[in-house]
């Protein structure tokens, strides 16, 4: 029954179909080197040499069947020459944005890298199975470098099972660099499944159904891609190139275009080219589980190859044994052969008269136990059938001739397995292991080109790992620990922490190329050696040489040795002319030092002074204002209240002027009114003559109304504004 998840036939992601695709072509294209891998693997390490219808045969015959695996001895030969003469990387600068300084740090850097995450174990195992079955793998990878940081490191990790790495069929580089697509099966019990993936269905990636209740396991897949992109390359104004995308991206809030604008700088040129994206798929057999982006520009999966043989545009793997394993073969079956007759030889039969063994039992007993004494029946003593040593002989002489051949067949004599052979001279000896090396040098030359393809891997990574600011630790050829800070050029060292230098990792191109030869220890010893010899050969040069070659010993307290036999050399000879210059030069950056202290303390009292001036000029401005604005507010509000008086005063005169004319006509209405009246009683006149005589009276009236304009006008003498009197209206 299915374990929960999404019903059986569920269809495929599309991502999951075309994975599949081409994870059925890489299976194809390496099927029959995994085969015979894993057959050498099996013949060479786990001793399953015979074939399985003569084991069976001869176990049932009750006869030997010996397994004489003179293999594991070359193979060991290869690998252990490898883990001796471990090739180191070397970084190199390329161009002027690089310097030589800044490639050492990165040595140094990458040499760290390798030794936090224990690289050896990882260079160790894929060089094993390369040599054991003709390819082996290792990884490379990145995580936080403390449980409590957010900071990563660079790891190198071994892959213990190179069966579960497919590579791209189409590669054609001898180093695998042009890889556009792998698979790296990684098996995964149930619960760290559910774990990982909650809501994913439980469907193995070698399978379209979900796991059934039973099941402990099951296998995902992480399917890299390596697209080709098409990037924008920017020239700035200082000659620096910086890609678009790295141009607008922030780091720590700002970004490298803001600090441009800032500085000055400006983009004088633009080109598109060519680059690479890498992602990560995780997929099931029927979905996609996951999916990120990889920093770098290279899959991060190293193979290190074995024998290389390339026909007709299929590349065969071949390992240390894979010739030699008809001669092993060969071999056992001849020890076996000589082992089983001399196991024969004391059972050879008996041959007397009939009935002469009858009277004694011990002739039941007589090839396997041991009698003081026999008793036969007859004259004629019994007798044994002389052994066929002859064949013997020739067993021993085919086993040695099988063990020739395989000598011959993988390169490798006695001499080189520290065995004695027929050289006598040291000379010979030498030789005879330098035709050993060379015959198998292309394995260690193979472990080469994998190790410089993963420094180019890691240095494509430090910058994107490694982020500005950061104090990283570098090691030296010989061991001793530095530090550096990456990036921050504006930030000084410290020499007092233990910080070198301030070095910017992302400016600059680099090389790298790969120094095969004995490790430093191996150096050293060699040294040591040598300079006791040319002691003993000439005395007089141990004063001279004697704290280089304490510095050489790895006895406790060397070290103190070397400073003491140092002092006393000073003491002696006095200051050297190196010393002497390394003195001067210390003075000259202690004076370099102090002058550039006092003038930065002096710019600091300057700018000290520049902004006190500033304040106290920003001040007086600010208070200026104030003024102006208390004064504008003073004369707005006089302003204000003048207008207000103005308008008052107006009203005033307005109701005074209103108030007087009022009267002064009410007046004349009144009189003009008595006069009509007197005259229209004393006198009854015709309506024409009482219309001459209203007019005469408002001409005389005239003269009146002017006086009253004068009144008023006398009245408004004090106010400024200026007061139009209506015109009188003549009335009859």
């Amino acid at each position: 029954m299915p374990k929960h998840g999404k019903p059986e036939g569920i269809a495929k992601d599309d991502a999951v179909h075309e994975a599949l695709e081409c994870f059925k072509a890489a299976q194809s294209n390496e099927s029959e080197n995994r085969a015979s891998a894993l057959e050498d693997i099996k013949f060479a390490r786990l001793g399953e040499q015979w074939p399985q219808a003569i084991l069976t045969q001869r176990n049932q015959e009750r006869r030997p069947a010996l397994t004489v695996n003179k293999l594991p001895a070359f193979i060991r030969q290869v690998t252990n020459e490898a883990r001796q003469n471990k090739p180191a990387m070397k970084v190199r600068p390329v161009d002027s944005g690089a310097d030589r300084q800044t490639a050492d740090v990165m040595t140094g850097l990458i040499r760290n890298i390798e030794q936090t995450s224990n690289a050896d174990v990882a260079y160790d195992t894929g060089a094993d199975f390369a040599v054991s079955g003709g390819f082996g793998y290792w990884k490379v990878d990145f995580d936080y470098s403390h449980d409590d940081s957010f900071d990563k490191d660079i790891k190198i990790c071994p892959v213990y099972d190179p069966f579960s790495i497919y590579g791209d069929p189409h590669s054609q580089c001898a180093d695998s660099s042009d890889w556009m697509k792998a698979f790296e099966l990684c098996p995964l019990t149930v619960d760290e499944f559910e774990a990982e993936y909650k809501d994913a269905a439980q469907v193995s990636w070698d399978s379209e159904t979900p796991i059934n209740e039973d099941d402990e396991e099951l296998t995902v897949a992480k399917y890299w891609v390596r697209e080709e992109v098409e990037r924008t390359l920017l020239k700035l104004s200082d000659g620096t190139v910086v890609a678009e995308e790295a141009f607008l991206a922030k780091n720590d809030g700002i970004s490298m275009k803001e600090i441009a604008s800032a500085t000055g700088l400006q983009i004088v040129g633009t080109r598109k080219t060519r680059s690479w994206k890498v992602k990560r798929l995780v997929l099931s057999g029927v979905e996609k589980l996951d999916e990120e982006d990889w920093p770098g520009i290279y899959i991060p999966i190293v193979p290190v190859y074995g024998d290389v043989v390339n026909i007709e545009g299929k590349r065969y793997l071949h390992s240390l044994i894979r010739h030699a394993k008809d001669a092993q073969r060969q071999y056992n079956f001849q020890r076996s052969a000589e082992v089983e007759m001399i196991a024969l030889e004391p059972k050879v039969p008996w041959i007397g008269p009939k009935g002469a063994f009858d009277e004694d039992p011990n002739w039941e007993t007589a090839n396997t136990a041991s009698h003081s004494y026999l008793e036969y029946v007859g004259q004629q003593p019994p007798q044994r059938t002389p052994v066929d040593t002859a064949r013997g002989a020739a067993a021993i002489q085919a086993a040695r001739a099988a063990n020739d051949d395989m000598k011959a067949i993988i390169g490798i004599y006695d001499a080189s397995l520290g065995q004695r052979s027929n050289e006598t001279s040291g000379k010979a000896i030498m030789a005879r292991q330098r035709e050993g090396d060379v015959s198998t040098y292309h394995f260690i030359d193979n472990l080469s080109r994998a190790i410089r393809h993963t420094g180019r891997i890691v240095m494509d990574l430090i910058p994107k790992v490694y982020t500005p600011g950061r104090i990283v630790r570098t090691l030296g050829s010989d061991g001793d620990v530095e530090q550096a800070r990456i990036g921050s050029p504006a930030v000084p060292p410290n020499p007092q922490a233990g910080v070198a230098g301030v070095y910017d990792l992302a400016a600059g191109k680099y090389d790298l190329t790969v120094e095969a030869g004995p490790s430093y220890t191996t150096r050293r010893v060699e040294a040591a050696e040598a300079m006791t010899a040319m002691f003993q050969a000439n005395p007089d040069t141990v004063p001279l040489l004697a704290d280089l070659w304490a510095k050489m010993q790895d006895f406790p307290f060397a070290d103190k040795i070397e400073e003491r036999v140092k002092g006393m050399q000073q003491a002696q000879q006095g200051p050297s002319p190196e010393q002497q210059k390394m003195e001067i030069e210390k003075q000259k950056l202690a004076l370099q030092a102090e002058n550039d202290q006092r003038k930065a303390q002096l710019d600091l009292a300057m700018e000290q002074q520049r902004m006190q001036l500033e304040r106290v000029k920003a001040e007086q401005e600010i208070e200026l204002e104030r003024e102006k604005a208390a004064a504008q507010m003073e004369i707005e509000r006089t302003k204000a209240g003048m207008q207000l008086e103005l308008q008052q005063q107006k009203t005033q005169a307005d109701i005074q002027t209103k108030t007087q004319v009022a009267e002064h006509g009410a007046m004349l209405k009144e009189k003009g009114m008595e006069q009509k009246q007197a005259a229209q009683t004393a006198i009854n006149l015709p309506e024409g003559v009482g219309q001459a005589m209203a007019e005469a009276i408002g001409a005389a009236m005239a003269p009146i109304g002017a006086e009253i304009g004068r009144a008023v006008k006398d009245a408004l003498a004090g106010v400024t504004l200026k007061v139009n009197m209506p015109k009188m209206r003549r009335t009859a």
